[in-house]
């Protein structure tokens, strides 16, 4: 699946069969569910679920919160704004699941 296959599947009601926890977790944050979105990773500690993790407490506002997961992912995909962060872990998860 490529991001703009990812990106169409937003019309549909559940995501994409085979999806990591990690890019599904962005897959609710794209449909406006944080909650389903943290979810899914809050408990994994897998670098990408970090990552997703600490993205979506940067999303919430919780910078003390979001720098703590950025430090134990170990994975740079931070970026100056949201939508380009989000859209670096959706290429990066994309090209492993």
């Amino acid at each position: 699946m490529d991001a703009a296959q990812f990106k169409r599947s937003f019309a549909d009601a559940t995501p994409p069969a085979g999806l990591s926890a990690a890019t599904e977790a962005l897959w609710w944050d794209a449909k406006g569910d944080w909650t389903q979105a943290h979810d899914l990773v809050n408990e994994l500690e897998s670098p990408d679920a970090m990552a997703v993790h600490a993205y979506l407490h940067r999303k919430e506002g919780e910078q003390w919160n979001a720098e703590y997961w950025y430090r134990r992912s170990g994975v740079d995909f931070r970026r100056p704004a949201l939508d380009a962060e989000w859209t670096a872990l959706v290429d990066g998860l994309l090209k492993q699941d």
